[in-house]
């Protein structure tokens, strides 16, 4: 087979979902005596779809090495910087492939996500532009830019000012209405995200997101009626649709019709047997109709681990090392805004992959969590269930951020969808709330984010602690109680797969 034959049958491949064979197929061809710039570009595609950045950018590497006057290549490896949170070298990267003639849209935008990473918002700001002046109905960009201008300014205006103007581009309309629901809702109207969506609803009738997400919108209001109403129309667009089976077990659980959720949701799960999203909601039914699944699937004692982090070499104590730590953090924190994207309101997320961070106590960090993460890979063992299954006792990080919460700050109930074992780290606490009766600040376990019949409320709340690390299954619904003390509360977060 032709290398021309090798690479469109790849990126079928690819489309299709099957990584794997595509990786297989492309190996060959970039690891041979002298590849091609289209081999490397194409393995290192496949490598990045399967979550394999940091192997992709050796690949990148060796294009800018062999075909350094190419944009292209420039523009591969800054993109490949970026998902590994290495900004200041993406920036570097793009700059370099602008100096060689690249004038893309998509170059453009992983400029803006680069420079954005350490605070440089006005050049970002031009980047963005730039992006959707030569691509303006580019839906993901606009969405980046909007949740960028909300969490700069905090002005919903001009937050929204973004999305109208892809729409007048010609974006298509759902994705467009979501971004634009989910940022009214971070806004703090809840109202007119359900109205937008109920909206989309009644016009987009052959749309099942649109139907799905007025569903989403209807139940953080309590209306299930119209949470009713919406998902009979999904179900009429695409029965079969993982998604639109698991929000319809959603309504079910919602309705009292837990048997029906369970049924509907191990019918799914027969077909999907590694998605988390259904395994959230599976334990959500099992716990409701009393099945014993349940028990196995949230195993507090046995699942959540909580380690007190050993002082990473270096420094004399723990608190000198966290004290380095919280202030490379808050220099990373760079926005004044929650994003809309996220689950956590009132405060700072940053936006970047935290682990490719050159700085010493950030690097030193992530060295240091190595050990826990073993150890509970260790203490978790082999076994049958959704989690155990999957251990290797070896893992890779898919991604890492930072979160400081302000007075009034919390996070949704909510799972993470792309881990296997999932964490939260405290450098600092809001010591005051801590203590209160409410269990104030402190993260819970088991609470589902919209109402159910019957209720099911949080089965396990773990204190925060500076320098603890708690481990959890990444399917496990957890959040955060709020606090209302004039504190704040900074951790580090990450999520990891088996390797």
């Amino acid at each position: 087979m032709s290398e021309a034959a090798t690479v469109a049958r790849a990126e079928t491949l690819m489309a299709d979902g099957h990584i794997d064979q595509a990786l297989a197929l492309t190996e060959g061809m970039a690891t041979g005596p002298e590849p091609t710039h289209l081999a490397l570009a194409v393995h290192s595609g496949a490598l990045k779809l399967a979550s394999r950045s940091p192997e992709a950018l050796e690949f990148d590497r060796q294009a800018i090495e062999r075909f350094g006057d190419s944009p292209i290549a420039w523009h591969n490896y800054a993109a490949t910087l970026d998902d590994l949170g290495r900004a200041e070298e993406a920036v570097e990267a793009c700059e370099n492939a602008f100096r060689r003639g690249m004038d893309a849209a998509q170059t453009f935008a992983v400029y803006a996500r680069a420079l954005r990473a350490f605070g440089n918002h006005e050049r970002a700001d031009y980047a963005y532009r730039q992006s959707l002046m030569r691509a303006p109905a580019e839906v993901g960009v606009a969405s980046e830019f909007a949740n960028h201008l909300w969490m700069m300014t905090g002005d919903l205006k001009v937050a929204d000012s973004a999305l109208d103007a892809a729409f007048h581009a010609g974006a298509p309309p759902t994705p467009l209405l979501i971004a634009k629901a989910t940022l009214y809702e971070a806004s703090g109207d809840s109202e007119r995200a359900f109205a937008l969506m109920q909206t989309a609803s009644d016009r987009l009738t052959g749309d099942a997101y649109a139907h799905m997400a007025a569903v989403e919108y209807a139940l953080r209001l309590s209306r299930l009626d119209a949470a009713e109403a919406f998902q009979r129309r999904a179900e009429a667009v695409e029965p079969r649709s993982r998604s639109v089976i698991q929000y319809s077990a959603i309504v079910d659980l919602a309705a009292g019709r837990p048997a029906e959720a369970f049924a509907k949701l191990q019918g799914a799960l027969k077909d999907h047997p590694n998605d988390q999203s259904l395994w959230g909601w599976m334990a959500v039914a099992a716990r409701a109709v009393g099945d014993p699944l349940y028990a196995r699937l949230c195993d507090y004692e046995q699942m959540v681990g909580v380690y007190d982090l050993e002082t990473p070499a270096g420094w004399p104590s723990l608190e000198a090392f966290l004290a380095d730590l919280a202030k490379e953090l808050k220099a990373a924190h760079v926005y004044r805004q929650h994003p809309t994207n996220q689950s956590m309101r009132h405060g700072s997320q940053t936006m970047h992959m935290l682990s490719g961070s050159n700085a010493a106590p950030i690097k030193a960090f992530f060295e240091a969590v190595d050990k826990p993460i073993r150890e509970h890979m260790a203490k978790l063992g082999e076994g049958d269930d959704p989690l155990r299954r999957r251990n290797t006792f070896d893992y890779r990080m898919v991604g890492a951020w930072s979160v400081r919460l302000t007075p009034n700050g919390f996070h949704r109930d909510h799972f993470h969808p792309d881990g296997w074992l999932s964490s939260a780290f405290y450098v600092e606490t809001p010591d005051a709330a801590l203590d209160t009766e409410e269990h104030q600040g402190w993260i819970r376990f088991g609470q589902p984010p919209f109402f159910t019949n019957p209720p099911l409320p949080a089965e396990r709340h773990v204190r925060p602690k500076p320098g603890r690390l708690v481990l959890f299954p990444s399917y496990m619904w957890h959040g955060t109680v709020p606090f209302t003390t004039d504190e704040t509360r900074m951790s580090v977060a990450f999520d990891v797969v088996p390797k």
